[in-house]
This record gives structure tokens, sequence and C-alpha cells, in this order.
């Protein structure tokens, strides 16, 4: 009776045009230009960063005809432009965030980028990078805008927003897209995080000041836990330490906290 044997084949003995083939992991960069490029793609995307140089135009006009010529100051315009763009760039992050679910897109980025922790920083460094380019753009008009109005008016043309303070009120509107950024993680759905924004903005600060106007001990520690009130130093061009310190506590209150529990929830979540 003789003896048989069984030969196995390890995968080191496999010949090698038979090996799988092991893929570089495709650069940030790529990600996050893809990623720009879906910001412009749909015609919603394309309208709603266009809205950004239509609305500073219309800002600019208003403040030109309507202003009285004392108040043709770099400030007025700056103030004047910065009020609806303070809007606009949060809504820019949400839907920036928010598209994988709410076009049902996700389960394709996800396929193509098994690492969603690279997706979703690609959208933050696009939605940042959008921010700022956003507000210096802007700022350009509201200088434009200063000049044009100081000499049809025959007025002189004042400079009064230095470049500290300038770089202040790009950190205060950062701020808020990061917030938008931060609901459009947390919710993953478009109406859900804007309407989610506009509670944040708008009900919550009202919320605040009638309780601080009715509660001393929270109006003494409001500038800590009170994000939206914490930031009025930046636009005021006015940090403090302490200011910094409080900026930073609300700050890590609403929106770093949140922010790590909507990543944790968007590493777990099924995508379809």
């Amino acid at each position: 009776m003789s003896a048989v044997t069984i030969e196995t084949t390890t995968a080191v003995d496999r010949p090698a045009d038979t090996a799988r083939p092991v893929h570089a992991p495709i650069p940030l960069a790529r990600v996050a230009g893809v990623e720009l490029r879906k910001m412009f793609d749909t015609r919603s995307g394309f309208w709603l960063m266009a809205s950004i140089g239509i609305t500073a135009l219309l800002a600019t006009g208003a403040v030109i005809l309507f202003a009285p010529n004392d108040e043709l100051t770099y400030e007025t315009f700056a103030t004047a432009i910065g009020f609806p763009i303070a809007v606009i760039l949060p809504m820019v992050a949400i839907l920036a965030v928010t598209g994988e679910w709410s076009q049902r897109t996700g389960l394709t980025t996800f396929t193509l980028v098994p690492h969603r922790e690279r997706v979703i920083t690609a959208k933050l460094l696009v939605a940042v990078g959008v921010g700022v380019v956003s507000m210096f753009v802007a700022g350009v008009i509201g200088a434009l805008g200063n000049i044009l109005g100081t000499a049809i008016t025959g007025t002189d043309t004042i400079w009064n927003v230095s470049a500290v303070e300038f770089s202040y009120i790009i950190l205060a509107n950062v701020l808020g897209m990061l917030i938008g950024f931060m609901l459009g993680v947390l919710i993953r759905n478009s109406p859900g995080a804007i309407v989610g924004y506009f509670v944040y903005s708008f009900l919550l600060p009202t919320l605040s000041l009638l309780l601080a106007s009715s509660q001393q001990w929270f109006e003494d520690i409001q500038l800590w836990i009170d994000f939206n009130f914490a930031q009025g130093a930046l636009f005021e061009g006015e940090m403090s330490g302490e200011a910094w310190a409080q900026l930073a506590t609300a700050g890590t209150l609403w929106l770093v906290i949140p922010l790590a529990v909507g990543l944790g929830l968007v590493m777990r979540s099924e995508v379809k």
C-alpha cells in the first residue's frame, strides 16, 4: 500500500502574476479636489457658491446708495457684506457633508475611498478653504465699494479695519462654518441640519439673552457657555486672554464635543 502525498500551495508558492495587486491609497489632495468639484457640479451648489459674490455686490451697492456720507467707511462695507456671508457659508459646509446621504452618493464615495475619515477630512479642508477664500473675495469687493462710494460722494476714504481685525472676522466666520459642518456630520440630512443651524444661530442666542437678563448667575457665565456670544469679541476686534479662554471653553461645548459624537456616528452608520 503506497502513501499518498498531498501538496499544498501557499501564497508564497503562487506565481507572481497571480498575486493580488496592492494599490496605493488615493492621495488626500485628490480626494479634496473631487470634493471641491462636487461643490460646483450641481446647479444648486453652483448658485449657492455664486450667491457669496452676488450678496457681497448687493450689500456694497446698498451701502453706497443708502448709507450717510459720514458712514461710508470700510467697516460699514465689511459689516454689510459680512452678515449675509455669515449665513451662507454654514449652508455650504452643511451641504458639502450631507450630500453623501441626501443625494445617496455615499455608497459610491465610500466604496471608492473605504476610509471614511479621509473623505470627511477632505470635506473639512475644502469647506474651510472655501470659507477663507470667500472672505478675502468679500473683503476685496468691500474695498472697491469703499473707494467707489467715497469717490462718488467726494468724501475721504477711511480704512478703519486693521489686518488683525480682519483676521478675527475671518476666524469668526470660519467658526460659524464649522458649526454648520458639525451639524451636517451630526444630523447627516440637509433640511434637518439647516433647520438645526437656524435654531442654533437665532433661537438659542435669544433664549440665552433672556435668561441672562433675568438670572444673574447665568449672566456671569454666559460668555463661557454661549458660543455665539463668545464670538462677539472676534467681530469687535478685541481679544484678551480671558476672551480666548471663553471662546475655547464655549467652542468645546458647542463644537468639539458634538463634532466628535457626529464623527463617531459617521464611522459606524450604515451607508445605503
